[in-house]
């Protein structure tokens, strides 16, 4: 039973009692806010915490839905993926300052002097902010777009963030771009309006080549790459003449890129201009390069270094000679090995990875298992 005489102190609800007052402890009240306790900081960061769960299982939710249904924008539903997140935040935040019980009229007095010192010293982060949701809501730049820079970096968008953008280049490199540089600066959205997209590879060839056999040998260069879009119709591959050079006849080898291809740009130059020297050497094309001394091109029946040789009144040359193995020192399998083109390898194996990952985001969540 418990104890209720007169000066004995009851011990019933000792424990709460002192839970109680720990609560009602305010912490700032040296600083003459009484109104904020223990109890109500505990209770915002509560709200904050709750806000933040909300946001994660928001952002699945909506991650869900572009499973169930492939036809959906990948870029709308990660626009309203960031707008939700940024909403709620801002809410939670109000929400916290009200259940803390800041008071209204000494905020109002911190937050001035606070927006004088963010207006100089975080001016850029605000732009960068500002500029974030003006691409969210602009759509001009979404998340999986093939960009170029001004500074001739390309990548993949992988996230718009608060102040900067993730971008992932070919050779998997990871790069946060200010979110200014999109808005204020000269940027190249290879995938905005359509996947397919044409490429020209310049090259040249020696004077007096016949200009039909190039444009064979050419066009045979591009049907060997599987990165050509189509080899008939309206986006055929084509071949232009464009200059005559000081040492050289100058083309172009203009075509059409697959969807998949249209992302990698330099792989892909560097497939066709490996077919493009094969070619060129099979038909009895030459190469030119700058020259500003006398060849001789035959003498007494020989020709190259051997005509040389005999104008100088030296012996015949031994790599000159006809029976001399086409390249000394390179068997035929190290031959067959190095004429891989090493550049189309690797583009078909980025494209083959690009292609698994996009099936794997797209396999539809099997949810909670069963116990």
């Amino acid at each position: 039973m418990q104890d209720t005489r007169p000066g004995t102190r009851s011990t019933g609800g000792g424990g709460w009692d002192d839970l109680q007052a720990t609560l009602e402890f305010a912490p700032l009240r040296a600083f003459g806010i009484e109104s904020i306790t223990l109890g109500t900081l505990l209770a915002a960061v509560l709200v904050v915490l709750v806000a933040m769960l909300a946001s994660m299982m928001l952002q699945r939710g909506i991650r869900r839905i572009g499973v169930r249904h492939p036809g959906t924008s990948e870029a709308t539903l990660y626009t309203v993926s960031r707008l939700a997140h940024y909403l709620l935040v801002v809410v939670a935040v109000l929400l916290a300052m009200s259940v803390a019980g800041l008071p209204l009229s000494q905020f109002a007095v911190f937050a001035g002097a606070a927006g004088v010192g963010l207006g100089f010293g975080l001016q850029a982060v605000f732009s960068n902010f500002i500029c974030g949701l003006i691409l969210l809501f602009d759509r001009s730049l979404r998340v999986g777009d093939f960009v170029e820079l001004e500074n001739d970096m390309r990548g993949v968008v992988r996230a718009i963030n608060i102040r900067a953008t993730l971008i992932t280049t070919n050779d998997n490199i990871d790069v946060l771009v200010p979110n200014a540089e999109f808005v204020n600066g000269r940027v190249v959205n290879w995938t905005h309006g359509s996947l397919n997209r044409r490429i020209r590879i310049p090259f040249g060839v020696a004077y007096g080549a016949d200009k039909l056999l190039v444009k064979k040998a050419a066009l045979e260069a591009a049907s060997r790459v599987p990165f050509t879009l189509a080899t008939e119709g309206e986006k055929r591959p084509q071949v232009w003449l464009v200059e005559f050079g000081e040492n050289s006849v100058d083309f172009l080898l203009v075509v059409w890129l697959t969807d998949e291809a249209a992302r990698r740009n330099v792989g892909v130059r560097a497939a066709y201009l490996w077919e493009l020297e094969t070619a060129l050497t099979e038909n009895g094309i030459g190469i030119p390069f700058p020259q500003r001394d006398l060849h001789i091109r035959s003498l007494f029946g020989r020709s190259g270094d051997d005509a040389l040789a005999a104008l100088q009144g030296e012996p015949a040359r031994r790599g000159d000679r006809e029976d001399e193995p086409e390249s000394p020192g390179l068997g035929r399998q190290e031959r067959e090995l190095l004429a891989r083109n090493d550049a189309r390898d690797d583009t078909e194996r980025q494209i083959a990875q690009d292609t698994r990952e996009a099936g794997e985001r797209e396999r539809p969540d099997p949810g909670p298992r069963a116990d």
